[in-house]
């Protein structure tokens, strides 16, 4: 079968790209892994949080809202969760975001087991929230079958070449014809590129590590996170989830946590709070993908038609992916986007 649209990759930038390009004509989209949303999407602690990163992803994230507004008629998506932003040193302090500072008073009412000496500037943001990222996944699956696209797991591509005005691709023996295809293949996405002939764009795998440890805490603390990103926790029922928010550079991998960078988040959280963590009762890791300029990708290189990319998310993939789906598809099929294009073009590189 000839397929209008080929998406290679299952994590949220493949299902977004791919719910949105199935109302415009046939989609498949192949995953490696036996299980869409396999490596970050499904490792992904995200947060729905509007002040995170550059100028082009928070803009994303501002138009991400009515898209996950509208995905939430069945079942909520955001669930608020206020985030308490913390200086813990004197040269931190110029970091803060732009949101409203606090007392180191309110600071220690919204959770009191931070420790007063460690907190040397502190502020609130309140319309933050906490995001179902497998319900999100999920809803854009449903929609790319709704609308007839279909998926294929364990499905490593092997080969990529310009067919005519269209491409084969290789799967093992099976083969594919699509006339566009796009490149939504996370930490592996110069890879793809390659196999296609199209420049790489300098992605950089960055491994995050989160886990979880047993800790006397109120389901109703915010999120608490170091403005220099030396650390991060909050709340995950009646447990604490942490990280050191590091960013280790690795290979395209299955990224699996280090043990000095969990002792290196109970260190960090234990200075800062009176929790007194000893242990993890689990923990895992993730990559994060960015650009050199840490704004993500979309869309095509001049010279090398019917190929696109929608990649380089980083930390920020989960929280704007409404937004950047659709300038996906409008930078394929045409038709208002959320962001000036050129703004992701990966021509910027």
């Amino acid at each position: 079968m000839t397929w209008d649209f080929l998406v290679v990759g299952g994590g949220i930038g493949g299902v977004s790209a791919a719910a949105g390009l199935a109302a415009h004509g046939s989609v498949l989209l192949v995953e490696t892994e036996r299980d869409l949303a396999r490596h970050t999407t499904g490792r992904s602690a995200a947060v729905y949080l509007p002040s995170y990163g550059g100028p082009v992803v928070r803009a994303l994230t501002a138009a991400s809202r009515p898209g996950f507004d509208a995905r939430s008629a069945d079942s909520p998506l955001l669930t608020p969760r206020p985030t308490l932003w913390l200086a813990a040193t004197d040269d931190a302090v110029a970091k803060m975001p732009p949101a409203p500072r606090v007392s180191v008073a309110e600071a220690l009412a919204r959770c009191p087991a931070l420790r007063p000496e460690a907190v040397r500037a502190a502020a609130v943001e309140d319309d933050t929230q906490d995001i179902d990222v497998m319900g999100l996944h999920q809803s854009y699956v449903r929609e790319l079958r709704q609308r007839g696209g279909q998926t294929r797991v364990s499905a490593p591509l092997t080969a990529l070449s310009r067919d005519g005005g269209g491409w084969t691709a290789a799967f093992g023996d099976d083969r594919v014809t699509a006339g566009f295809v796009v490149n939504a293949a996370g930490a592996w996405a110069d890879d793809v590129a390659a196999l296609a002939g199209v420049p790489p764009l300098g992605l950089r795998p960055l491994r995050r590590t989160i886990a979880i440890a047993p800790a006397a805490v109120d389901p109703a603390w915010p999120l608490v996170a170091e403005v220099a990103e030396s650390f991060y926790f909050r709340p995950e029922g009646r447990s604490l989830l942490l990280s050191p928010a590091d960013e280790t550079p690795s290979a395209p991998a299955d990224a699996r946590p280090d043990p000095l960078d969990i002792a290196l988040a109970l260190e960090r959280v234990n200075a800062a709070t009176t929790l007194g963590l000893r242990s993890v009762s689990h923990s895992w890791a993730g990559l994060r993908t960015f650009t050199p300029d840490r704004s993500p990708v979309v869309g095509g290189l001049p010279g090398h038609p019917g190929f696109a990319h929608i990649a380089g998310q980083g930390g920020y993939g989960i929280q704007m992916a409404p937004a950047l789906a659709d300038a996906l598809v409008a930078s394929v099929v045409g038709g208002p986007s959320p962001v000036d294009l050129e703004l992701v073009s990966p021509g910027r590189f």
